[in-house]
């Protein structure tokens, strides 16, 4: 991580890094486990990175990948994810994907932690963006599902949408066409679950708004448009067509003001209104997200136009895939870049695709042919 840090975005330092998921995702996905490994693009070699073990046998091809293409990384590696080793290591500090409990019982940070679980509740997040002012799109907060009862669902507009109050990557999300579909929603609940009934954002249009805490300082790191597929995140593409930063910048202040570290990101949507744009935020992901990893590995390269997605392939290794001619060139700043790697085990590649948007489908049809 420290090379970024070159570009005067990141602090400097050595880093354990310890990107697995498994302690913040939604159960049973496939692969979710071989999450670890996209964490090595944005290493450096100071760095001291955990890697699930199934990995090692597609070590030699992804680090011949890196270095055909000029990213550095760090070759210290640990070849498991006890999170034991956060403390463990002098001089190095912890970077995680999610510092939750688990975590914090490694690392001591109480403060941190507080703030993590704090905003990672939608409904905490609605609770602090009306305090600071923060645009946010008609919500209902409810401590469980019990509370909601006809006196309140006669306020609700349809299409609306019941959403868990805590879910990652869009599980507990439902979309609600009329009353009968909001009951059938509610049944999928436990009782005591926290929710939110929200209106529907009318738009196609979502940003992804990352910052990064920088000692007592907190840095715009990145503004991306979002690839969705229904409430699922597919990937990101840079440069977006709006970066409302005024938007949450209260909010991200507040964070950092109340001890969250790293990296933590906004989702914004583009609503036109008959008075102009408006940018009502979602959510916050008070972790690294899916644009992270493409955003550290892009910075590191200077490249200014790219998408990020995830591809399907019929290999389960990286030396079955030919890249030749594809790969990210320094002089061109154009190709494809391996960001989510140890999946191909499971049948997908999270991918760079550098260069403009012509050059990113041409390069996406060239590489579908080629998994």
């Amino acid at each position: 991580m420290s090379v970024a840090i070159d570009h005067g975005y990141l602090p400097s330092g050595k880093y354990i890094i310890n990107h697995d998921i498994m302690n913040c995702t939604a159960k049973g996905v496939v692969g979710n486990h071989l999450y670890s490994g996209r964490a090595l693009g944005l290493s450096e070699p100071c760095d001291l990175i955990q890697l699930h073990p199934d990995l090692k046998p597609l070590w030699s091809d992804i680090t011949d990948h890196y270095s055909r293409i000029g990213l550095s990384h760090s070759e210290n590696v640990i070849w498991e994810l006890d999170l034991r080793h956060l403390g463990k290591h002098i001089g190095h500090r912890p970077s995680v994907f999610f510092f939750g409990p688990h975590e914090s019982m490694y690392w001591g940070d109480h403060q941190w932690l507080e703030t993590v679980e704090y905003i990672n509740s939608k409904n905490n997040f609605i609770a602090l963006a009306r305090q600071l002012g923060v645009d946010v799109p008609q919500t209902w907060c409810f401590d469980s599902v019990t509370e909601i009862g006809p006196r309140q669902m006669a306020e609700f507009v349809y299409p609306c949408y019941l959403k868990a109050a805590v879910s990652v990557a869009g599980v507990g999300i439902h979309r609600c066409e009329n009353e009968a579909g909001f009951f059938a929603a509610r049944g999928l609940f436990d009782r005591d679950a926290p929710v939110q009934v929200q209106e529907e954002v009318k738009t196609d249009t979502f940003l992804n708004l990352q910052y990064r805490v920088i000692g007592k300082d907190v840095v715009r790191l990145a503004a991306s448009e979002q690839i969705l597929k229904g409430f699922e995140h597919q990937g990101n593409r840079v440069p977006a067509s709006h970066e409302p930063w005024g938007a949450v910048d209260k909010m991200a202040y507040w964070l950092k003001d109340n001890d969250m570290k790293g990296i933590f990101a906004f989702d914004l949507a583009v609503v036109q209104t008959d008075r102009g744009l408006r940018f009502p935020a979602i959510e916050c992901n008070p972790r690294f997200n899916g644009a992270s990893y493409p955003t550290m590995i892009a910075q590191k390269l200077d490249i200014p136009e790219w998408r990020s997605i995830t591809m399907a392939t019929r290999h389960r290794s990286l030396d079955a895939i030919d890249l030749k001619g594809l790969e990210f060139d320094m002089r061109s700043g154009e190709g494809a870049i391996v960001v989510n790697w140890g999946t191909v085990l499971s049948g997908k590649l999270g991918v760079l695709l550098a260069g403009s948007q012509v050059f990113q489908k041409a390069l996406e049809v060239e590489l579908k042919s080629r998994l």
